[in-house]
C-alpha cells in the first residue's frame, strides 16, 4: 500500500484520461545541462527530474540540481523545484512550482505535439527576501528518447533571455 506522502507514485493507478497529452514525461530523467545569465557565471550542472502520477488529473513534479566543476566533480547543491502539472482543456494545463529560494510560478502550457510542450508564467510571486524575477518560459522536447529543455528567465533588472538548459536521458519510468 503506498504511504499517503510518498513520491514513488509510477506503479500506482492508471494515468488520468486528461494526462495523455504529457504521459511521455512520466518517469524520472538525469543528465547535465548549461546555466548562465549576464548576473551569474556560466556552469556546467546535473539534475535529476521525476513526473509521477497516481490516478488524478495532475503529475506531481519535483527537479534537483547540483552545480559541477570543470573536471565534472560537484561544487556544490543548487537549484531545487517542487510542484504539479495539472491538467486544463485538451491539450491545455497549468504548471505550479515552488523554490526554497521565496520563489512560487503559475505557468500556463500547451502540448506543441505528441513530444513537445511550452510553458509561460502567468503569475510569479516571491518572498521579501527572495530575488526579483519577472518572468520565465520553459520548453520541453522529447528527441531521440531524450528529454530537452530550456528555461529563459527574466529577472534582477534583466530581460527574458537564456538561463538554462539540459540534455536528460530516461532512468525509469
Amino acid at each position: 500500500m503506498l504511504d499517503a506522502d510518498s513520491d514513488d507514485l509510477r506503479s500506482g493507478p492508471d494515468l488520468h484520461p486528461a494526462l495523455l497529452s504529457l504521459l511521455p514525461l512520466v518517469g524520472t530523467w538525469c543528465g547535465e545541462g548549461q546555466v548562465g545569465y549576464p548576473t551569474i557565471e556560466g556552469q556546467h550542472y546535473r539534475q535529476e527530474v521525476r513526473f509521477a502520477h497516481d490516478g488524478r488529473p495532475f503529475l506531481a513534479y519535483s527537479a534537483s540540481a547540483v552545480l559541477l566543476g570543470p573536471d565534472g566533480d560537484v561544487v556544490r547543491r543548487s537549484a531545487r523545484e517542487v510542484g504539479w502539472w495539472r491538467a486544463a482543456d485538451g491539450d491545455r494545463f497549468e504548471v505550479l512550482l515552488a523554490h526554497p529560494t521565496g520563489i512560487v510560478e503559475i505557468y500556463l502550457g500547451t502540448a506543441a505535439g505528441p513530444t513537445s510542450w511550452e510553458l509561460s508564467t502567468d503569475v510569479v510571486v516571491r518572498t521579501q527576501t527572495a530575488k526579483e524575477v519577472t518572468a520565465n518560459h520553459r520548453l520541453y522536447g522529447i528527441v531521440d528518447g531524450a528529454l530537452l529543455y530550456a528555461v529563459d528567465m527574466a529577472a534582477v533588472g534583466q530581460p527574458l533571455q537564456p538561463h538554462l538548459s539540459a540534455r536528460l536521458e530516461r532512468t525509469s519510468g
